[in-house]
């Protein structure tokens, strides 16, 4: 696995930021730009464990809420990886990996940089997907502030 770092400058506070990275409909929509039909199940609190699922596929991701600060950062570990919309084991391509997202605000304009262990084979899609993903956040966030 590779770490691999993105990032983009968004103008509007790490709060509304927060909320497009994180609110289910929007989560939804710039997650899919990674891997279709991607939802969030589970509760974003620290020490619970979440699932990223695709419901295009059913292949997903259990991972554990390692660190959460609301508004500034999270830290992702990957437990394991499912198929069936997560009721199945699966090769340990993400297991062990982790995915963090960290928000610093500046005058109303707020630094996203996310940090991700991706498998070899994974690289160049996600050199592609995430930094697409990353623009729709920004737009996302940026058409909701005030």
């Amino acid at each position: 696995m590779k770490t691999m770092r993105f990032s983009t400058v968004i103008h509007a506070s790490r709060e509304r930021v927060w909320a497009t990275l994180w609110n289910d409909t929007t989560f939804q929509d710039w997650a899919s730009l990674i891997d279709e039909g991607t939802y969030l199940q589970g509760v974003l609190q620290e020490g619970s464990e979440v699932q990223f699922l695709s419901s295009e596929n059913g292949y997903g991701v259990t991972s554990l809420v390692e660190k959460l600060e609301p508004n500034a950062y999270v830290l992702f570990r990957h437990s394991a990886d499912t198929q069936d919309s997560g009721q199945e084991l699966r090769e340990k391509e993400w297991t062990g990996g982790m995915e963090s997202y960290s928000l610093s605000e500046r005058n109303g304009v707020t630094m996203l940089v996310v940090l991700a262990d991706i498998p070899d084979e994974m690289e160049e899609i996600f050199a592609v997907r995430l930094p697409l993903a990353l623009e729709r956040v920004k737009a996302l966030a940026e058409k909701a502030a005030p």
